[in-house]
């Protein structure tokens, strides 16, 4: 063959998706036994693969084949409607890592292995398809998807591989009605609740068919649809005609897919032996190594225990033959100071598909930061460090601003690292990629796919340790990094990264590309054991590029309204020190925990006054609401004095100070891996500890403001928690009063105080209110005490009652504790793990631990949907003028065009209402209350 394609020629197409689940559901579950990674997918796939290549070696060969695969489950479907495959299951946790290695599969075999980003398969192969049959060649595509039967006729064929059966134009008019060509109009009229295409509402596949029959095809059946005698099917067509548009849209196939080759380079090609027998022996597939060496007629070669050469599978499953421990030679690392070592380090980036990468800068804040040198790493112990700011005077904090000697000019390093950190074939690694993320894209480079070894740490170890590098380090590869300290010094004398001798800055920039590496080798293969892949892939990889734009979008503070804020906290302030040192008979610093505790415990001789080592009195603030419980004002003012000192240093004062002089925003930061239940914490400034309790908290988001034109959208659960906890302990009452709409604090109330609903009065709904929350909690009778201000055995009357009336609750709790006595972790329900290694614990610390385990599946829950909900946002508001800014625990906040604000609502409330489907089916709905306005105080 010469590989010109024309008349003679014949195109095998494969499905290579439907392989992989077909492989996947017809084997049992089968692990390498090297290292426990899941391959029964992937030796399903194998089989199949083979058997294709011996069969197509008689009868009617293919002269050109390719197996296709879905890039990724985004599409440009998603941008003209967002929910579409909003339905699609969660794919099974063992399956994920399996994947790519169905491609490294495929080019093993010596296939054509083709896959395109945005577009699905079944685009792929429309487009070769039609370009096949244009050029006069016959084309067969092995698949059964009914979605592909639309390209039948015309030289085109199906063939079923599990059925052996060949699919033409008689067996689509057998299943749809009419001729391939209207299946498209069948299936707009039908829809489809697998890939969630809305279609006509109780209009099916026979109904359709009869309706294109005689209406000849959908636009001309739409545009009659007032001729159709049975009303209810007249109005649906009526009601629906711009959905069901929308529907064909979906459902017809793309036959102008950008492709980047011909079809004459899918010539068919025999398999490589060397490289085909490595991967299947790498695979530990012995039977189907045995066969296919026979009928390559080579050796069987020896069995290794774990894959050889370069990496199988650059997106899922590091390589493991590096992962021995290896020496860090410093002096091995290499600095790049000419274009000639650049270039070979960016060829052999390209050779292996992956690469570790960190960047050095002058600050923590990725959005002042300036960008001093990056370091990469391809193989453990191989790292190079590329410098590019370095100053003259290196060490000197007052050295010169001239750059030093040797090193590549910047823009030219940005611009050959470019195309290497933004292609999608190549896997970027990196601790905390965030922020190393914001900083390339502020150079105009967006990073991806990436790989993050402190988030491969926090689904794996949350509970147990930190995931800095550092610790992680010392932790897996008994190896301490050197210290930033070391060069940056401390203190006054403390210099910028840009002072640091280059030198010196190599040893340190390319050992954390060295550590990351190695720590990425020994982590990847250990998720699937671990089974937190799903975790990793749907809940903390894919949120970092969302943070990444929230953070650098930041929302705008008006600095005016902070300063009269600030103003009239320091009046209020010193209103209530005259009234507190009033109370006291006497001036005393009121800021003072030492002169407060003599004035509470020695003038006034309160109760509970206990000195510490110190030697003063502990005047914290579970003392004083204590005191204040009790009655007494000095302690009650003394909170409301500290609660306004707070707001004003921490909020009015200190907010002024973070607005970003070249964007005029402020700009938040956000720790995935800030809290061990998946909640997201906010610094510098953190955002989310804001008080909304009292009417000075909540003005403090009046500073929270929009640029003219535009408005802010606030989208807030509602009772999530509270929810999820009906859902999770199976609490009837709760379930149905969530279903209902009725006020479930109001509710509680009745059900456990036998007060009728309309004789409720505000004082029983709060205490309910605090004994809903409380127990998610898992508050005791002293702290409800406390928060309720009542005597202690009131409270735990009130705890004891709530159980007797809910007993599923309780039972939820002991189960939980003893699931975590048993495993050492609890578990979200979405199969994130919260490790609980205090829960055996005797003392102080096992209520507390025990409280923890019983908190962390329903606040570890609520965290996933709404990070499940932020992941899925930017699809759902794409093409809007609008962006989302903050996120505050269980609220969205968005900026949007004054006109597109509902809209930008719509949208965004149908996504986070469900986004717990179809991972976890909860049986009470989901509920989002939304607001708009100039000001955040106004949207909320």
């Amino acid at each position: 063959m010469d590989g010109t394609f024309g008349k003679g020629s014949h195109l095998h197409l494969i499905d290579g998706s439907a392989y992989i689940f077909r492989a996947y559901h017809a084997l049992p579950p089968l692990t390498r036994k090297s290292d426990g990674l899941p391959i029964g997918a992937v030796a399903g796939f194998c089989n199949m693969l083979f058997r294709y290549v011996e069969n197509n070696k008689k009868g009617d060969q293919a002269t050109h084949v390719a197996v296709i695969f879905d890039h990724s489950s985004k599409t440009f479907r998603n941008d003209i409607y967002p929910l579409y495959k909003a339905n699609r299951p969660e794919l099974p946790e063992e399956l994920r890592p399996q994947f790519p290695l169905t491609r490294e599969a495929t080019r093993a075999f010596n296939l054509a292995c083709i896959e395109t980003e945005g577009f699905e398969a079944d685009d792929i192969i429309a487009t070769l398809a039609c370009r096949a049959r244009e050029a006069g060649g016959r084309v067969t595509i092995v698949s059964s998807d009914k979605d592909l039967m639309q390209l039948v006729g015309n030289g085109v064929e199906m063939l079923d591989p599990m059925k052996n059966k060949i699919i033409g134009i008689p067996e689509v008019e057998e299943k749809f009605g009419v001729r391939p060509d209207r299946v498209v109009d069948v299936q707009a009229l039908a829809g489809d609740s697998v890939d969630n295409v809305p279609g006509a509402p109780g209009i099916g596949i026979k109904t359709a068919a009869l309706l294109i029959q005689e209406y000849g095809d959908l636009e001309t059946l739409l545009e009659r649809a007032g001729e159709i005698k049975q009303e209810k099917r007249r109005q649906t067509l009526i009601d629906n005609a711009e959905q069901i548009r929308v529907s064909k849209r979906l459902v017809e196939l793309d036959c102008d897919t950008p492709l980047d080759f011909s079809l004459e380079s899918l010539e068919v090609k025999e398999p490589e032996a060397d490289k085909l027998m490595g991967f299947l022996n790498a695979m530990e597939f012995r039977t189907l190594t045995k066969r296919v060496a026979d009928s390559l007629k080579v050796p069987v070669p020896e069995p290794t225990a774990a894959p050889t050469g370069a990496p199988l599978a650059t997106e899922t499953e590091a390589p493991v033959e590096h992962v021995a421990p290896l020496p860090f030679d410093h002096d091995a690392y290499e600095a790049i100071r000419d274009r000639a070592a650049l270039d070979r380090w960016i060829a052999e980036i390209r050779e292996v598909g992956h690469v570790a990468v960190d960047t050095e800068t002058t600050s923590l804040d990725e959005m002042r930061a300036e960008l001093v040198g990056i370091s990469l790493c391809v193989h453990a112990g191989k790292a190079c460090y590329i410098p590019l700011g370095h100053r003259q005077g290196s060490g000197d904090l007052f050295g010169s601003s001239a750059l030093a000697e040797g090193q590549l000019p910047a823009d030219e390093v940005l611009a050959a690292l470019k195309p290497v950190l933004e292609d999608d074939a190549i896997l970027k690694v990196g601790q905390n990629m965030k922020y190393d993320a914001k900083i390339f894209a502020r150079q105009g480079i967006r990073v991806a796919p990436i790989d993050d070894t402190m988030l491969m740490s926090y689904a794996m170890h949350a509970g147990l340790h930190g995931h800095g590098m550092d610790a992680l380090s010392e932790t897996y590869l008994h190896h301490q990094p050197i210290p930033i300290k070391s060069l940056l010094g401390s203190g006054k004398s403390q210099v910028t990264f840009d002072r640091v001798p280059i030198a010196d800055a190599v040893k340190y920039a390319a050992e954390d590309a060295d550590v990351t590496l190695r720590l990425w080798q020994q982590f990847r293969p250990q998720l699937h054991r671990a089974h937190v892949t799903t975790v990793y892939e749907t809940l903390e990889r894919p949120l970092v590029p969302v943070l990444a734009q929230m953070e650098m979008a930041g929302v705008q503070i008006d600095r005016d309204t902070l300063s009269r804020m600030s103003n009239a906290f320091a009046q209020k302030m010193a209103a209530l020190e005259d009234e507190i040192q009033t109370l006291a008979g006497e001036k005393f610093n009121v800021g003072s925990p030492k002169q407060l505790g003599e004035i509470l415990f020695d003038k006034m001789s309160l109760p509970g006054g206990e000195k510490g080592k110190t030697g003063a009195y502990a005047t914290g603030a579970d003392i004083l609401e204590d005191l204040a419980a009790e009655g007494h004002d000095l302690p009650a003012r003394v909170l409301d004095w500290r609660q306004l000192s707070k707001l004003k240093s921490t909020y009015t004062d200190a907010l002024q100070d973070h607005i970003n002089p070249e964007t005029g925003r402020v700009h938040t930061s956000y720790s995935i891996t800030g809290a061990v239940t998946g909640r997201l914490a906010s610094t510098d400034p953190n955002l989310q500890n804001i008080p909304v309790r009292t009417e000075e908290g909540r003005r403090i988001r009046e500073a929270f403001v929009a640029p003219k034109g535009r408005l802010l959208v606030s989208l807030d659960y509602s009772q999530i928690e509270l929810r999820i906890l009906a859902h999770v302990a199976d609490i009837p009452a709760l379930k149905q009063a969530f279903k209902d709409g009725i006020d479930i604090h109001s509710m509680t109330a009745s059900e456990m105080f036998n007060v009728p609903l309309d004789q409720m009065t505000p004082e029983i709904r709060r205490q309910a209110k605090a004994i809903n929350f409380g127990v998610i909690y898992g508050i005791s009778g002293f702290g409800l005490a406390r928060n309720l201000r009542i005597p202690r055995a009131d409270a735990q009357g009130f705890i004891d009652r709530y159980f007797e009336r809910f007993p599923g609750i309780k039972e939820y709790m002991d189960r939980t504790i003893a699931f975590a006595k048993e495993n050492g972790f609890v578990q979200t329900l979405f199969g994130r793990k919260i490790h609980t290694p205090e829960i055996n614990s005797k003392g102080p610390t096992a209520g507390f631990a025990r409280r923890a385990a019983i908190n962390a599946p329903i606040q570890g829950t609520a965290a996933d949907v709404i990070r499940r909900a932020m992941i899925r946002m930017p699809a759902a508001i794409d093409g809007l003028p609008g962006k989302m800014l903050l996120q505050v625990h269980d609220e969205l906040l968005f900026e949007v065009d004054e006109d597109a604000a509902d809209a930008l609502a719509a949208r965004a409330k149908a996504v986070m209402e469900g986004a717990a489907d179809p991972a976890v089916h909860l049986t009470v709905p989901l509920t989002v209350e939304s607001g708009k306005g100039a000001t955040w105080a106004a949207a909320h």
